[in-house]
């Protein structure tokens, strides 16, 4: 009897949730349009969450701090964040995961090209870094953030970050760079 009742148990644990149709809490974000696996369309509402980076300007090799955070209680399921160019639609750049939410994914055959979500718990905040690659433009930030199976908002942007090295020389032959340093 004993076992028949384990067998009981780990049948509706595995296959009930299935059946009775509850919705599946793994999302899978493409990494070139950034819509999730949904037949649901995007939120068009100003979205409830930001990024934040540490630093307006980078040099390659420069690590940069980005969070994604929901404003007020709104809180998130699931996301997809890159660094692209402006106007670009590749992902540029690795991101080194920090954050026991996050990981890595693989696009356009880059590893950590962009870094998503571990788990389905709601979370507030994630933090990640990026680490700036040679030979890019202006670029930002692009994210889509999952609420929950409904809502989800595509194309949330960072402001832009310039790279340094593409600044140049003023009047009196000085540079208008500026030295970032990450630490």
């Amino acid at each position: 009897m004993r076992r028949h009742s384990c067998f009981v148990f780990l049948f509706c644990g595995i296959f009930l949730p299935g059946i009775l149709g509850f919705p599946q809490t793994n999302t899978s974000i493409d990494c070139d349009s950034l819509l999730p696996n949904y037949e649901v369309e995007p939120q068009t509402s100003a979205p409830p969450y930001i990024i934040a980076v540490s630093f307006d300007n980078f040099e390659p090799g420069n690590e940069v701090q980005v969070t994604l955070e929901a404003l007020g209680d709104a809180g998130f399921k699931g996301f997809n964040l890159q660094a692209r160019e402006i106007d670009g639609d590749v992902p540029v750049g690795t991101f080194k995961i920090t954050d026991p939410n996050t990981k890595g994914l693989e696009c356009h055959n880059m590893t950590n090209s962009a870094v998503s979500n571990t788990n389905s718990d709601v979370k507030q905040k994630v933090t990640t870094t990026w680490i700036a690659p040679h030979d890019v433009g202006e670029l930002q930030f692009i994210a889509t953030v999952v609420q929950n199976l409904e809502n989800f908002w595509v194309g949330i942007q960072s402001k832009t970050l310039t790279p340094t090295h593409s600044e140049s020389v003023n009047a009196t032959g000085k540079s208008k760079r500026k030295v970032c340093f990450s630490v």
